[in-house]
């Protein structure tokens, strides 16, 4: 009887010192949704990184092989830039987000310094007109694609600095403006006005959630829009893409080409598409099929319900995006958030207009679907950085909390 007695306290200690319930104790409603955010950022940039693939070997195929005599080239290429934007993901997402703040000086200065690179006559790649890329043996490097990122790291830790005078615009506006007017002026005189207007607009953008007041806004895109316009309209091929733009039948086989190409591509489709592969406006009919064009091809191939799939996957990825902005724990991982945000859904609806005929042509290419190295790998960095915003705006478990140091 006196070894009942002994017996039943242990047991009874052994249930206090490990209940099962803390271990696998319920997740709350902000931890779900946490995880449902990076769930669906994920799912989705792996999604369109899985289809770009598809699509850049369908769209770019023909080409290659005319050129290069592989049609598997830019395929092979672009999937080695696809693991390489994987570890890129990997890495940002592991790091701090808050390391970003110390970071966006050195990233722009060094971004800036590619950028004077790609002026130079024996550094910088001549292309269509234009000197944007870098060669690096046999990486080629497009340094206004790390702009994009350079520049919404910058404005994020200027504008969390100055959080609490945001609302003096002569506070905010030094550095933000000059740096912001000098990285557009690189990117514009290679000439690549496309790109600038995204690095503008995503700026344009942060501030915007960063809460300035309306009017500043206001006085700001007005400025902005006549400064873009004098330029479109300063340079003969920019006003021939404009005025093509609005009657593309005007001259259907010089400046409305590329145009009317891509529509009659977005047309082919139908419902379901022509089949995957089978796309007839790829043999050498649309221009840059695989890069600023591929989603012609893809809604060729595809259809319009392939076309819809794509643009629900998009809108996964921002609507994800949103959500972790608006979840961050801090000021800074809210605006950086944004930034990245307000870069990829601009661009989004930059080229989507492009191709489909709203908007005019400005040679930007459609993120993690179009081939592109840099664009790819510096996008998949991006999201990495919203995965770790989204990962510090998960609460912790008791367990975890517990073992903190104050």
């Amino acid at each position: 009887m006196a070894r009942v007695e002994i017996l039943a306290p242990a047991a009874s200690r052994l249930r206090l010192v490990a209940p099962r319930e803390s271990v696998h104790r319920p997740r709350s409603r902000t931890e779900v949704a946490a995880r449902r955010n990076l769930t669906m950022l994920i799912g989705a940039t792996a999604f369109l990184t899985a289809g770009g693939l598809i699509m850049v070997l369908s769209a770019s195929s023909v080409s290659a092989y005319a050129q290069y005599g592989s049609s598997f080239l830019f395929f092979q290429r672009q999937a080695a830039y696809a693991v390489m934007g994987a570890a890129a993901l990997v890495v940002t997402s592991r790091m701090r987000y808050e390391a970003w703040q110390r970071l966006a000086v050195p990233l722009l200065g060094f971004t800036a310094v590619l950028l004077a690179l790609v002026l130079h006559p024996t550094a910088g790649i001549e292309a269509y007109g234009s000197s944007r890329w870098i060669s690096l043996g046999p990486v080629t490097i497009q340094p206004s694609e790390l702009a994009k990122l350079a520049l919404a790291v910058f404005a994020a830790t200027v504008l969390a600095r100055k959080w609490s005078r945001v609302d003096e615009p002569a506070h905010f506006a030094l550095p933000l403006l000059p740096v912001t007017a000098l990285v557009c002026g690189m990117v514009i005189v290679q000439p690549d006005l496309g790109t600038a207007v995204i690095l503008a607009g995503s700026v344009f953008l942060l501030v915007f959630a960063a809460g300035v007041r309306l009017r500043y806004l206001a006085a700001a895109g007005i400025v902005g829009g006549a400064i873009g316009f004098a330029l479109i309209m300063g340079e003969g091929y920019r006003r021939a893409r404009f005025l093509s733009f609005l009657h593309p039948w005007a001259d259907a086989k010089n400046t409305g080409y590329q145009l009317i190409q891509s529509l009659i591509a977005l047309g082919s489709g139908g419902w379901f598409g022509v089949g995957l592969g089978t796309s007839r406006q790829k043999w050498m009919y649309v221009p840059n099929a695989h890069t600023d064009f591929i989603f012609s091809i893809l809604g060729e191939e595809l259809g319009l319900i392939g076309e819809i799939v794509v643009l629900l996957a998009f809108g996964v990825l921002i609507y994800a995006g949103i959500r972790i902005a608006a979840r961050a724990p801090d000021v800074f991982g809210r605006l950086l958030a944004s930034g990245i945000v307000s870069w990829f859904g601009l661009q989004i609806v930059v080229n989507l207009g492009a191709v489909t005929g709203l908007l005019p042509i400005t040679g930007v290419p459609l993120p993690m679907l179009s081939y592109g190295g840099s664009s790819l790998v510096v996008s998949l960095a991006a999201v990495g950085i919203l995965v770790n915003i989204g990962k510090a705006g998960r609460p912790a478990s008791p367990i975890a909390r517990a073992g903190r140091t104050p």
